[in-house]
């Protein structure tokens, strides 16, 4: 296997690197749409933390996810905008660094590594127990079985990732096309099954704030569901990631990511609202694949089936895309020295860096593979979904006030400029913001799940602290507060 060193001098941007590696201008304004919905995993998402969202909020499931929607969408503006900055395979770590600090941009960049690595076990899981289930339900809870299937999944992935960007951009529109496809058809089915076999009839109070406070008597279940339908919407970010392998990325990567978050946000609060309406509470709170349950209420033996290929698809798919974000996170992180070289080590022909995919790889099999064999993988789960949760919060609230700072010399321009560069960005970072402090101080979320969560991030002073002093020249370098700032339309920088 041919590598080549990427890693550009000290201080040296991700853009500069791509030039000489990275596989520019690979994807298109379309690729970027299907790999944003890939990320989020609408199957999956749907399946494994709806049982968990029911427990949290009860009937109130569309509400959260409507509620979180709205200000993930500010955030994908922010994003969007952020990306006629320059495109950089750090993204949130790159634009953050630059405007705000560049602690705080490495910091944005750490949570999402360690949400990334937490997401390994926890998107594992499925995709071993799903894949065994279409063959048989005993293997399928089967420690063991589950763990060298997921195992497998998950290398394969991991080779396809390595191989190269267009590859991995070929089989994202082959498994999420026929996973929105599934999904489309059941959700009908699922609104045809209701009026004929109702289990609840429809309320517009599950779009409100009622059936919060309903739920556990005070206001923390909204923020505990918040958190909770921040995992839903994760992952949208990795058309940005790969915005220096897209082609014309100042306005298609952000763009992508834009509607992806629409796509799924509509799909989100459909199925919820059908499952509500078709699947029994005890149904949900005792399953493993909600969509499973769905597909056997509405379509029989062969809907159960079905909504288990769709899960297996976007599980699958979701871990590519995840294995993506972290691992070109990790390439513009070892380019401007923040760690170490290796990671910046580009393969000659595939153009991507296989030393950190090779690694994220097997720190996440190793991890998967312990955490297969725990006593409750439930609560694995569980706690690895909230702690992710915590961590998304984190880099989402840091990208969006980042977006509002850098762009608040043009905001006043006009009312879209003030919308789009200022309002919907600022609003996104707060609420982002906001759920992460009241997870902490609020009581919504246990022990270990703060530990898990905050644990992982805290590692992070280890290599901050050692590359400080080694003088690495991004963690030096003097924030812009926005004082260079992009035309709109081209991303042509000027002094504003």
């Amino acid at each position: 296997m041919s590598v080549v060193s990427d890693v550009g001098p000290a201080g040296a941007g991700g853009s500069e690197g791509a030039s000489r590696g990275l596989d520019k201008g690979a994807l298109g304004f379309l690729d970027a749409i299907v790999m944003a919905v890939a990320g989020v995993a609408p199957a999956y998402s749907i399946a494994a933390t709806t049982a968990l969202l029911v427990g949290t909020v009860g009937f109130a499931g569309p509400a959260a996810l409507l509620w979180c929607g709205i200000p993930m969408f500010g955030i994908a503006i922010a994003y969007h905008q952020l990306n006629k900055m320059g495109a950089s395979a750090g993204a949130a770590y790159a634009w953050v660094g630059r405007v705000l600090h560049p602690y705080l941009g490495w910091l944005a960049g750490w949570c999402l590594i360690v949400s990334a690595l937490l997401f390994m076990v926890a998107g594992s899981f499925p995709a071993g127990q799903v894949t065994l289930s279409l063959f048989s339900s005993s293997a399928a809870s089967q420690a063991g079985w589950v763990a060298l299937v997921g195992s497998v999944w998950f290398l394969v992935m991991a080779y396809f990732v390595a191989r190269g960007v267009r590859i991995t951009a070929n089989a994202q529109w082959v498994m999420s096309s026929v996973e929105l496809a599934l999904l489309l058809i059941f959700v009908v089915l699922g609104f045809v099954n209701a009026p004929a076999h109702p289990h609840v009839s429809f309320s517009m109070s599950w779009l409100g704030f009622s059936h919060f406070s309903a739920f556990n008597g005070s206001g923390a279940s909204f923020v505990a569901g918040a958190l909770i339908a921040a995992f839903y919407y994760w992952g949208w970010d990795v058309s940005s990631n790969l915005g220096e392998e897209t082609h014309d990325s100042e306005k298609s990567s952000g763009a992508g990511g834009m509607i992806g978050v629409v796509i799924v946000f509509l799909l989100f609060e459909l199925f919820t609202i059908v499952v509500n309406m078709d699947v029994p509470v005890k149904t949900i709170g005792s399953s493993s694949n909600v969509l499973e349950n769905l597909g056997h209420i509405v379509g029989g033996g062969i809907g159960g089936k079905l909504m288990i290929v769709a899960v297996a698809l976007s599980t699958i798919a979701t871990l590519e895309t995840t294995l993506i974000q972290v691992t070109r996170s990790l390439w513009s992180m070892a380019s401007q020295r923040t760690l170490p070289a290796r990671f910046g080590v580009l393969h000659a022909d595939w153009h991507t860096p296989v030393f950190a995919t090779a690694v994220v790889a097997a720190v996440s099999v190793v991890l998967f593979v312990v955490s297969s064999f725990a006593n409750s993988v439930s609560t694995v789960l569980t706690d690895a979904i909230n702690a992710i949760g915590l961590q998304i919060a984190i880099y989402y609230s840091l990208a969006g006030i980042t977006a509002a700072v850098a762009f608040r010399k043009l905001a006043f321009s006009s009312l879209s400029n003030f919308l789009l560069m200022l309002v919907f960005p600022l609003l996104g970072g707060l609420f982002m913001f906001y759920i992460f402090i009241e997870s902490l101080i609020g009581g919504s979320m246990t022990t270990p799940e703060i530990a898990i969560g905050m644990g992982a991030v805290a590692i992070g002073i280890i290599p901050i602290a050692y590359y400080a002093a080694k003088g690495s020249a991004y963690l030096r370098a003097r924030p812009t507060l926005g004082s260079v700032l992009p035309t709109e339309g081209l991303g042509e920088q000027r002094i504003a």
